[in-house]
């Protein structure tokens, strides 16, 4: 039986996204100095330098280790620094002294990515069928991963900027259109029932955590037609939201209580006079624009306040077919912050794909059926699933494409330095 043209398209490497996907990161890097480039604020984040080179350490271990013959590594070395958590591979530099490998300098790892980058072309041109398949799903893969890192570098580097108490911008800030939004309180019904969930193999690339393919059975539930905006997240604080333990889970409470939130991060000052720390430095709070930097705590006593709750990972996956057009996202232009809606209709969700991940009231757990890839490759979702809540959606800092309606994103209840919002559900 003859493929069909998509899966003709997905047996050839794409090295035009592969070049895009170098490009973006390194432009990304282009604007920080080489003294940005070493900063790591906290354990869970990594220096800019480091995202370079582990995205090459990737595709230099995963593909050209493995299908060129008697491939010497660019630097032996390398392996250890610039492992993640794989494991299977060999042993990895401590995590929480990344920002320590002053070794390789800034030049070298940039060097370094463009003998990965060559290679990989090279390598492209001289593969056999079979190869040229195998090599096709590695690369659409290491694509996927540098995609995620991209966004991890601009959370990261803007968690480490904010430590500076000269609140210095990493970006010049880019010429947007004005949105003036209200706060939009209509709800989307959808009546439930059996419904499809998770992707099918035959939507493109995706991550192993995103299949099996199955049923799930759903009750009538409503989502509101928005993320909450700033301006409803203010009131929440001025009822003294982080003051009334009624609110928190148990978990959430000790946080608040010990780490002394009493806003998102990121935010500064009170009332009208409230600025937030950004991409562009300190900037005015726009009421609007949608609820970030909090974490799964802050959106479930959101939640609570309000009277509502958190959507399922499910049900957010099934309204995502109702929602109307795309958020602000990630292009090769440059870096954003969450943006305002534009409202079209409010029988249709809006901003589901872009501005601020979404978080769900799902843990992250496997589908039936889930298998991991064999070899160390099986360890880039699988073994995560623990202590980890389910994010939907995408946000200004993922990048255009990245974004489909069966990405699931993870991260611990208490991790705020994300895009991360909330948008209410409710039982009907």
């Amino acid at each position: 039986m003859p493929l069909d043209d998509s899966l003709l398209d997905m047996a050839v490497p794409d090295l035009t996204q592969f070049h895009r996907v170098r490009e973006l990161s390194e432009s990304l890097a282009a604007p920080l100095s080489p003294e940005d480039w070493m900063l790591q604020s906290m354990t869970e984040a990594s220096p800019v330098k480091w995202h370079l080179a582990h995205t090459s350490w990737f595709f230099e271990t995963f593909i050209l280790e493995k299908y060129i013959r008697d491939y010497k590594r660019y630097n032996e070395d390398f392996n250890y620094l610039f492992n993640s958590y794989y494991v299977r591979i060999g042993d990895m530099h401590p995590r929480a002294s990344r920002n320590l490998i002053s070794r390789p300098s800034a030049a070298q790892v940039l060097e370094y990515r463009h003998h990965v980058t060559s290679q990989i072309m090279q390598l492209c041109a001289q593969l056999d069928d079979k190869e040229a398949v195998e090599v096709a799903q590695l690369l659409r893969l290491g694509c996927a991963h540098e995609e995620q890192h991209q966004e991890l570098l601009l959370t990261d580097i803007k968690h480490a900027l904010f430590q500076n108490p000269t609140g210095p911008s990493a970006y010049t800030c880019p010429a947007l259109p004005d949105r003036v939004s209200w706060d939009n309180d209509a709800w989307v019904e959808f009546d439930g029932g059996i419904v499809d969930i998770g992707a099918d193999g035959g939507e493109g690339f995706n991550f192993d955590n995103e299949a099996p393919h199955h049923q799930v059975l759903l009750k009538p539930f409503a989502l509101a037609s928005a993320p909450v905006t700033n301006r409803q997240y203010c009131a929440f604080i001025e009822a003294g939201g982080y003051q009334d333990p009624r609110w928190w889970l148990s978990d959430g409470w000790e946080k608040v209580v010990s780490q002394n939130w009493r806003a998102p991060l990121y935010w500064c000052g009170e009332g009208r006079d409230r600025t937030r720390y950004s991409l562009f430095g300190i900037e005015s709070l726009n009421p609007g624009a949608p609820v970030s930097h909090l974490s799964f705590y802050e959106a479930a006593a959101y939640a609570e306040w309000a009277g509502c709750r958190l959507p399922t990972e499910f049900e957010w996956e099934y309204a995502s077919g109702k929602a109307a057009g795309q958020g602000t996202q990630l292009t090769q232009s440059g870096p954003f912050e969450p943006q305002p809606a534009v409202f079209e209709r409010d029988d249709m969700c809006h901003q589901m794909f872009g501005d601020v991940w979404e978080w769900t009231a799902s843990p992250y757990t496997a589908y039936p059926g889930f298998r991991a890839s064999p070899g160390a490759i099986g360890e880039y979702n699988g073994k995560f699933m623990s202590s980890q809540m389910v994010l939907r959606g995408g946000s200004c800092a993922t990048p255009a494409g990245h974004v489909r309606g069966t990405y699931r994103n993870f991260f611990p209840p208490a991790a705020r330095w994300q895009f991360a919002g909330v948008r209410l559900a409710r039982h009907l």
